[in-house]
């Protein structure tokens, strides 16, 4: 396939993503943060090309022969008694030069006291989900493109309400060694319900996201930048707690324009060594700190930071994440080589 077509199949799935980002979807769990390397980024990173065999759970373009025989489990202790994990692993077949992708996410929601409409207890009650995926990535010959892509299976189990849907991700990334830099366009989550909770067909969350990052060639730093969640744009709204009121007590709502959207699309992040055996990452997540802030304190929400470190055929990692005063996240992985 002709880059030019891949790079139009994506604007035409763009044009047609205009749902809002959140709540009004099944499945939620498939945008959480598979790894601690992805949440020391700011959340969510694309442009990754090495022995991360996480990578692929958000970009199939970017599995590649590094990852051959490498598994990867991680853990987060997120908000609430909510904790979810992930587990990943590749392996080349063919002479070493097909190399295949799984995966597994899963949340599980803790424990709830059930009432019915009187208050009446009715007993514990818990949720869970679950994704499995399976992915193949290539190089378009003579190019320096990849295009990748992953098929998942999702069960959804709230209370006595059950789902099964299945989905799609397709990747397409560039990488130009003599640059150091890379790029990537990712459509997540393309797919459908099999069977709905109560009779009502929801839609999947689709992500449609773009990444670019580069490695300086005198400094070990690889920076990144990524454009988050283009199918909506219209995602920042005027806060009626930044509204400003003059003397006569006339007050002027919050202004939305095309800088405070863009910002609300972005993620930055840099990793320090990140070909060596120890890095360290930091990120920032703008639009989970514009809406997770308070108004005239500094929380830091939005910001993460976390190292990896390589003992032998193991390596660690963990991320602390900030998202409000109240809750804030630790991200626990191990991955490890079994060559």
């Amino acid at each position: 396939m002709h880059p030019r077509a891949i790079l139009l199949f994506f604007l035409l799935v763009s044009l047609l993503g205009h749902s809002q980002i959140g709540g009004r979807f099944a499945y939620q769990f498939l945008n959480l943060v598979s790894s601690p390397r992805q949440a020391a980024l700011g959340g969510k990173n694309l442009t990754n090309f090495d022995y991360d065999v996480t990578q692929p759970l958000l970009n199939p373009a970017s599995i590649n022969i590094e990852m051959d025989n490498q598994l990867a489990l991680n853990y987060v202790n997120y908000l609430g008694d909510v904790a979810y994990g992930s587990a990943a692993y590749a392996y080349a077949i063919d002479g070493r030069e097909k190399v295949f992708h799984v995966g597994l996410t899963y949340v599980g929601y803790g424990n709830f006291d059930g009432y019915d409409e009187f208050g009446n207890p009715t007993g514990e009650f818990t949720g869970n989900e679950i994704a499995f995926s399976v992915g193949y990535a290539f190089n378009i010959p003579w190019s320096d493109f990849y295009v990748g892509a992953n098929a998942k299976l999702i069960s959804s189990s709230l209370e006595q309400y059950n789902s099964f849907g299945g989905a799609v991700d397709v990747g397409i990334f560039y990488k130009n060694d003599d640059l150091r830099f890379n790029a990537a366009l990712v459509a997540r989550n393309l797919g459908t319900q099999f069977s709905t909770y109560a009779g009502v067909n929801e839609p999947l969350p689709l992500a449609i996201d773009l990444g670019l990052s580069q490695e300086l060639e005198h400094v070990p730093i690889r920076w990144h930048i990524t454009l988050e969640n283009l199918q909506y744009w219209n995602s920042a709204f005027s806060n009626p707690n930044r509204a400003e009121q003059s003397l006569d007590g006339t007050e002027t709502q919050e202004s939305v324009n095309f800088a405070k959207e863009l910002i609300r699309h972005t993620i930055i992040g840099a990793e320090l060594f990140p070909r060596s055996g120890f890095n360290i990452r930091v990120g920032y997540n703008f639009r989970r700190g514009e809406e997770l802030k308070i108004v005239d304190q500094r929380n830091f929400s939005g910001l993460s930071a976390g190292f990896a470190i390589k003992m032998n055929k193991l390596r660690f990692q963990y991320t602390y994440a900030r998202y409000s005063v109240a809750s804030n996240s630790s991200f626990f992985g191990v991955m490890l080589n079994l060559n």
